[in-house]
Parts: C-alpha cells; sequence; structure tokens
C-alpha cells in the first residue's frame, strides 16, 4: 500500500517545548502545522530537564496566554548566590541591576502546558512517529515521510522546524560539507536529585576543590540538587546518603544548614558539553534548540535558547506565510546564531569559574580564583553577570 497524504503549511520535527511552543504561535497567527514526536506522550512529560526562565521566556509565554499556572505555582526569582570555598559570597541580584526579575519552574510543566494548549487548540501532534526522513529540502515544496502503526505517512509543507534534539533526524539531514560543528566536551558531569523537601529561597552555586555544587528550586516543596560528578560514575555509585554528604560539604557552612535532606525521587547524571552547528538553515529547514546548540547548564540557558529560536523563527515565518515577506526568515540563522554565541560563551565562563577541573595547572587555577575575586569585588562585574544572566534581549 503507498504512504497516507497530509498536507500542512509548516511541518515540526519534536514535540518537546520548542516544537510545541512553535506550533502554538503558529496557530494563533493563522498558521498550520503537523508536530511530529518519536516518544510517546507520557515520555515526553516524564523527562526531568531545567527549570530557570529567563525574563524573556516568562514574558513570552503570559503573551501567548502560557502564563497561568507558571504565574501560579512558579517561584519567582530576583538573583541567584555565588560562593566559592574559603571566600564570602555574592548575591546577584538581577532585580537591583537590570529591573527583570525570573521564574523557576520546571520544563516538565511547561511541557504539560503546551500539550494542554495544543489538545485544547485542535493541534495535530503525532505521538510514536517513527522512521522519520526529511525530503526535497532545497525544493519549494519538502516532504517528510513517517511510520505509524504499521502505517507509512508523507507530510507535504512549505517548511519544516527541526526541533527533535541533540541526537534527532534533522540536523544530520544537512549535508556534512555544508553543516559546521563547534563543540567542546568537559571532563566531568552533573549529577541531579530531585526531592519532595523545602528548597532554599535562592539559586545558590557553589565552587568547591572537590567539585562544583548548586541548589535549585522547583515549587515550594520540590527541590533540585546537583553536584559535579566525575564523567564516568553510575547512578549506582551515588546512593542518597553520599549524594547528601557531597552536596552538604561543598556548600558554605551557613547555606548547608539551612538544607532540608530527604530520599531523591528521581536521580541522573548529565554530561557537559558546549555545542554548536551552523547554519541553522539549510534550504526548507529551520533547526531550533538542542538540534542546533547545546549549552553547559551552569548559565540556565539551554529552554531559555530553544525558546529565543522559537521567536525568531515564528516571526520569520509568519512574515513570510502571512505578508509574503522573508527579511526575517532569510536572517533567521543569522540572528539566532548571534544569540546563542553569547549563551554559549556566558555558560562557558561560568562553567570554568565554578568547577573543579582535573589535572588544571596551577597557573589556570589562579586564573579561576581572580574571576571570582573580580566578581566579589566590583560591583560592575556583577552588573555584568546579571545582564547575561537574566537574559539578553531578543
Amino acid at each position: 500500500m503507498g504512504a497516507k497524504h497530509f498536507t500542512t503549511q509548516v511541518a515540526i520535527i519534536g514535540g518537546g517545548p520548542a516544537g510545541l511552543l512553535l506550533s502554538h504561535i503558529l496557530q494563533k497567527h493563522g498558521i498550520e502545522s503537523i508536530v511530529l514526536e518519536r516518544q510517546t506522550k507520557d515520555y515526553v512529560l516524564a523527562r526531568i530537564r531545567a527549570g530557570f526562565l529567563e525574563h524573556g521566556t516568562v514574558q513570552m509565554l503570559r503573551d501567548y496566554d502560557l502564563g497561568e499556572r507558571m504565574d501560579r505555582e512558579g517561584l519567582p526569582k530576583n538573583g541567584g548566590a555565588i560562593a566559592c570555598q574559603g571566600k564570602p559570597g555574592v548575591y546577584i541580584d538581577t532585580v537591583k541591576w537590570t529591573g527583570k526579575q525570573m521564574m523557576a519552574y520546571g520544563q516538565t510543566a511547561i511541557t504539560e502546558d503546551l500539550y494542554a494548549a495544543r489538545e485544547r487548540d485542535g493541534g495535530h501532534v503525532i505521538n510514536e512517529a517513527g522512521q522519520v526522513a526529511l525530503h526535497d529540502l532545497k525544493s519549494d515544496r519538502p516532504r517528510v515521510t513517517f511510520s505509524k502503526d504499521g502505517e507509512n505517512y508523507e507530510i507535504a509543507c512549505s517548511f519544516i522546524a527541526g526541533c527533535d534534539g541533540f541526537h534527532g533526524v534533522s540536523r544530520q539531514s544537512i549535508p556534512s560539507d555544508v553543516l559546521k560543528v563547534f563543540e567542546r566536551a568537559y571532563p566531568f558531569g552533573w549529577l541531579g536529585i530531585m526531592a519532595e523537601v523545602p528548597p532554599l529561597k535562592e539559586l545558590v552555586y557553589a565552587y568547591h576543590e572537590d567539585g562544583f555544587a548548586l541548589a535549585s528550586q522547583r515549587n515550594p516543596m520540590l527541590s533540585r540538587y546537583y553536584v559535579q560528578c566525575d564523567i564516568n560514575d553510575a547512578i549506582e555509585d551515588w546512593t542518597d546518603d553520599r549524594f547528601w554528604e557531597a552536596l552538604l560539604r561543598r556548600m558554605p557552612d551557613d547555606i548547608a544548614g539551612k538544607i532540608t535532606t530527604g530520599p531523591s525521587i528521581e536521580k541522573s547524571i548529565a554530561p557537559l558539553r558546549s555545542f554548536v552547528a551552523e547554519p541553522m538553515q539549510y534550504g526548507a529547514l529551520f533547526l531550533a534548540g538542542d538540534a542546533a546548540h547545546i549549552v553547559p547548564p551552569t548559565g540556565a540557558k539551554g529552554l531559555n535558547l530553544a525558546f529565543s529560536d522559537v521567536h525568531y523563527l515564528s516571526r520569520g515565518l509568519i512574515e513570510h506565510l502571512k505578508h509574503n515577506r522573508s527579511h526575517h526568515l532569510e536572517r533567521y540563522s543569522a540572528d539566532a546564531l548571534r544569540r546563542v554565541w553569547s549563551a554559549e560563551n556566558f555558560s562557558w565562563r561560568m562553567t570554568k569559574m565554578l568547577h573543579a577541573f582535573p589535572n588544571e595547572d596551577p597557573f589556570t587555577r589562579r586564573i579561576q580564583a581572580n574571576t571570582y575575586d573580580l566578581l566579589l569585588q566590583h560591583p560592575p562585574m556583577q552588573q555584568a553577570l546579571a545582564y547575561e544572566y537574566v537574559g539578553l534581549p531578543f
């Protein structure tokens, strides 16, 4: 039997936050899309990811009627604390320095909100789509083929948005002689746990000679904590007791004394890498989010960067499909990459300042210590960090 056919304006590969948000925004402007996701909805919603939102991301969700639950359950944040072993801590007050507030609100909750909005509005989301392939990307009528429940399907469209993550098919569909990849892998990972205990009132980054530690929040009774671990460690190597001992030892005593410990309800190890693929467009294909770039989580930029991609891409698609103008669509890759590299730069500097790098030479360790001292002693340095941390303007 032949393939069954769909026709739409934009085929979106990937049903995570970036793909769902793009579909939601396009529908608000009268543009049709179909979202393909290879996993089940339950699988997508079970993924534990970041949850610290820049000011621009918060406003974007509100602007598209996606902020009601966030404003009800999220934790507004005015900044975060940075501590360094044996030295005074410093609080980066983003409201003081920028006038802008951030929000702690988990990516799982955002994805739930987006799925609910797609279902409420009749959005076309196809989960468990297998064998996805992209065709005729340099033509004016690209195609996407996929299989589901033993049937083959084809989508004819005008544009394809690749929002399918680092391991997805979208970036792999760009010829290797076109795509340039820039990458740096870090010699450690982050062991993260979720615990149903009251979080600290503030986000706290901590440097210790044994490794980095982070205290984060999800809601008033859900805490997210991280410690730097060896890249070769396995989850089984880390009991809850070992994790809490490492976290409390790496935090300053006055902060450690305020941390409520408890059994973990989720535990995972994430490698750290910096990755950028250029260009973010090839013919009718546009990459967004992790399909095009990865940042180490130290700067809390991953989800925010994906949403800024969606801002630039939706702007270009709306302008082209509704007004027959292509200025912003043609500039999509350049506009998005400018912000991507700024976030990569910030995340790399934060990672260098706050982690214990194995086999680092004494000169580099002195530079690392001096970087923190400059931040501690000079308010303009704190202002600059606040400006980047709260999120550069779109």
